[in-house]
């Protein structure tokens, strides 16, 4: 992204952000509430155009490319996802169906291939074993991890996790962010960008950090030159002590 700006009236959600995510980088955007974290995100994802700037993604110019063949090789995973998912349909066919860039099984069919692929990332997550299971009857973290097992369905080649653990409880949320960080020291993995407001919450392995505050960058770059005190204290305007220990990070008020 280069000098992109998102407004909406008179309000601007991101303003002249420069950004460039690698193939072989997972990154953590962090910021408070009504920092431009999802808009960011969005732009990302090809969901949303910006107002001003260019965006190249995955060796596309945004507002040139089809849309409609971009997004399939984008992985995103949100809560307004989630909200979309009719609570009787099967787990299974909500991970199957990314395949066909669909939310839920109509009347395509899908060969064991798809099927078996499916399975192999519901396994990964730890679902498998809900697979026949109606997505309505999940836990929040077990939704969750569904909706990561179909961002990664169809092979995408950048991977967006907007907020994950949000609404989780202290299990749920740990069992998330270990798998995670599994999935971020695979080195076949896509390119990820987690979203979060949390230190807490960045799993292991992630190698690099966005703060954002009012749609501006506060600072970019290596985790632990982001995550720092005097930058998230200026972030989220109040006096942070932080503490990084095991590849983890915690914050408190000094």
């Amino acid at each position: 992204m280069n000098g992109v700006s998102v407004r909406r009236g008179p309000t601007t959600l991101l303003h002249d952000l420069h950004w460039s995510v690698e193939l072989d980088e997972r990154w953590v955007v962090l910021g408070p509430n009504g920092a431009g974290k999802t808009t960011l995100l969005r732009v990302a994802a090809a969901e949303l155009f910006p107002t001003s700037g260019t965006v190249a993604l995955l060796g596309e110019s945004l507002g040139r490319a089809d849309v409609f063949e971009l997004r399939p090789r984008i992985g995103f995973c949100s809560a307004a996802l989630a909200a979309r998912v009719p609570e009787r349909e099967v787990v299974r066919d909500v991970v199957v169906s990314a395949g066909y860039a669909l939310l839920g099984r109509w009347r395509e069919a899908y060969d064991p291939f798809d099927l078996e692929r499916a399975d192999r990332m519901l396994d990964a997550l730890g679902m498998w074993h809900f697979a026949g299971r109606p997505f309505g009857t999940l836990s929040e973290g077990e939704r969750k991890r569904v909706l990561i097992a179909r961002a990664l369905m169809a092979d995408p080649e950048l991977l967006l996790l907007d907020e994950p653990a949000a609404g989780l409880d202290l299990g749920g949320r740990e069992d998330l962010v270990s798998r995670l960080g599994v999935l971020a020291v695979d080195p076949d993995a896509p390119a990820c960008v987690l979203v979060t407001h949390h230190v807490e919450e960045i799993p292991p392995g992630y190698t690099h950090g966005l703060l954002l505050r009012a749609g501006g960058v506060v600072a970019q770059g290596l985790l632990p030159d982001v995550i720092t005190e005097e930058n998230l204290s200026e972030a989220f305007g109040l006096p942070l002590h932080v503490r990084r220990e095991s590849g983890r990070y915690s914050a408190r008020r000094r």
